[in-house]
């Protein structure tokens, strides 16, 4: 059994740099390529809630359906949650996951703190 999951995307070189790091530090990842697989509505409230963070913290604002879906000003996070489950790209990566916890990779140095 892995010992974190990664949300990942292998073409970003922060999640590969993240992935590394797990590995360097002795973990076992499983690895979760959220583009391909996306998290529901209810998995990214359980994911918000073990990073602590609100949904537009774990939007990338700068994504071209950021701006056309005219998100910058929406408030209610569930419209928001709802567009990073239909629009996996919206969501920042790479999370880590452990038990009740989890990490946002960026910087992926975050990771190895997280892992201890």
């Amino acid at each position: 059994m892995a010992d974190v999951t990664i949300w990942h995307n292998p073409r970003c070189s922060k999640s590969r740099q993240t992935l590394a790091l797990i590995k360097e530090q002795g973990s076992s990842a499983e690895i979760v390529k959220y583009l391909e697989t996306s998290p529901g509505a209810d998995e990214l409230r359980t994911i918000l809630k073990k990073l602590g963070i609100s949904a537009r913290e774990l939007m990338r604002t700068k994504e071209a359906i950021y701006k056309e879906l005219d998100l910058k000003h929406v408030e209610d996070e569930e419209e928001l949650i709802a567009a990073m489950a239909k629009h996996p790209k919206l969501i920042e990566r790479p999370i880590v996951i452990m038990g009740n916890r989890a990490v946002l990779g960026r910087p992926p140095e975050k990771v190895i703190d997280f892992l201890k």
